[in-house]
């Protein structure tokens, strides 16, 4: 369970009663697409003929560009998890991150989901302290992409909720 029992307000979008405008909808949406493509290939060398979790992210990206309804690419989020069930390892968590940040559309918070598989990902192609090492550096590799007008909300979001997310944000 990555999603926290009480919703943060900053992650409901104004129309819906939250302090969320659609531009910050928008930009958190493309970051959880950067994190999830980040680790995509861990997926796609495992199983190359299924596109579900590429066309997750790409639909993510066309709904942030405006070009899709939520609704779609939400269910293209869930066919990217679906993707995932059957598999294992790192595979696996790179398709639930980019199932994730296809479900940014509808709910927001989906994007620390993104980022925290894919760090699982990372940390899966490697034993040990250098799987650690490697998630560790796939955590700040992440924050360096984050847009400066998120990117102390999303912080505040790896603090809430590290627990959460097998303390994947601790570096």
């Amino acid at each position: 369970m990555i999603l926290p029992g009480t919703r943060d307000p900053r992650f409901t979008t104004i129309r819906r009663g939250g302090t969320l405008t659609d531009d910050d909808h928008r930009l958190l949406a493309l970051w959880a697409a950067d994190c999830a493509e980040h680790v995509l290939e861990l997926f796609e060398s495992d199983q190359p003929d299924d596109r579900r979790p590429r066309t997750a992210i790409d639909g993510i990206r066309a709904w942030a560009r405006g070009e899709v309804a939520m609704m779609d690419a939400r269910a293209l989020g869930g066919h990217a998890m679906g993707a995932a069930r059957p598999i294992g390892g790192a595979a696996r968590n790179a398709a639930y991150a980019a199932g994730q940040a296809g479900c940014v559309a509808h709910v927001a918070a989906h994007e620390l989901g993104a980022a925290a598989y894919a760090i699982k990902a990372v940390r899966e192609t490697a034993p040990g302290d250098t799987g650690l090492e490697l998630g560790r550096r796939e955590c700040a590799w992440q924050r360096e992409q984050l847009p400066e007008r998120i990117r102390e909300l999303v912080l505040d979001d790896q603090r809430l909720r590290n627990d959460l997310c097998w303390g994947v944000f601790t570096v």
